[in-house]
């Protein structure tokens, strides 16, 4: 039986790792259709999905994955990749645009008034996607949540896919790359994206100083320091988009290679 059992585990991770690079292969064939009509795609944007892609597929099968289960230090290198960095490429990589290139009239259409919808304006409100965002972890991180997660497959899966969809919404609720029908100001969007780099610091130290249930003090202290250092580094990533994009609006820059890529 557990012998069949990794059997049915390794066929499972080569299934999801071939789900994964559909989703680059499509993307490479959404590029050429869209670059026979429109501008050529830029590069950056192909770079950046596939990077977040990776980022993904790193952080649900394989090595880290595997060592995520047993160690928390490893659960938050994952969680810097899934929650994190992986949001950030992929809004970077403006996948919705590319659709809408793509898509027929009427298709694109459908899309658009799904965009406009009050469901999409009530999540990608800055605030709402936060609240998605850094409650969620704070939730995980200071209850039985964590610990009951690890002894629940179902449960697991549940968390990671909250983890990616919580920090896209928060990703795309800051950086607008793709369009965005319900825009809010800048400074609105910086206020509500400080705050939460207050609470994600906050429960960092808060994880530093109490392990949650069922981890080790010392992989704890690792792990809030991951949390703490790595998030900084990646938050960085959304801090020079967003205020380059907020002096751009107020002084327009043609010709870099900067200014394509947060437009």
């Amino acid at each position: 039986m557990i012998v069949n059992g990794i059997k049915m585990v390794t066929l499972l991770e080569l299934i999801i790792f071939l789900f994964f690079i559909i989703l680059i292969f499509l993307y490479m064939v959404a590029i050429r259709k869209s670059n026979l009509t429109y501008k050529r795609w830029p590069h950056h944007r192909v770079i950046c999905w596939i990077l977040g892609v990776l980022c993904v597929a790193i952080s649900v099968i394989g090595p880290i994955a595997h060592m995520a289960h047993h160690h928390f230090v490893w659960h938050m290198i994952g969680h810097l990749l899934l929650g994190m960095l992986a949001p950030v490429l992929l809004v970077l990589s403006a996948p919705t645009t590319l659709l809408l290139r793509l898509l027929p009239v009427w298709q694109a259409r459908r899309l658009t008034r799904v965009l406009r919808s009050k469901i999409t304006r009530i999540y990608t409100n800055p605030l709402v996607a936060t609240t998605l965002n850094i409650g969620g972890l704070w939730v995980l991180y200071t209850t039985d949540l964590y610990a009951t997660m690890l002894e629940n497959s179902i449960l697991q899966i549940l968390i990671h896919v909250h983890i990616f969809l919580a920090g896209y919404l928060f990703t795309v609720s800051l950086l607008y790359i793709d369009p965005v029908p319900y825009r809010v100001s800048y400074l609105y969007r910086t206020t509500v994206f400080v705050i939460a780099l207050a609470a994600h610091e906050i429960l960092s130290k808060y994880i530093y100083a109490n392990p949650p249930a069922g981890v080790e003090e010392s992989q704890a202290k690792i792990g809030g320091m991951l949390m703490y250092y790595g998030g900084d580094a990646i938050d960085l990533i959304i801090i020079v988009v967003l205020f380059y994009q907020w002096y751009k609006s107020t002084k327009p820059i043609n010709g870099s290679t900067f200014s394509r890529l947060t437009s």
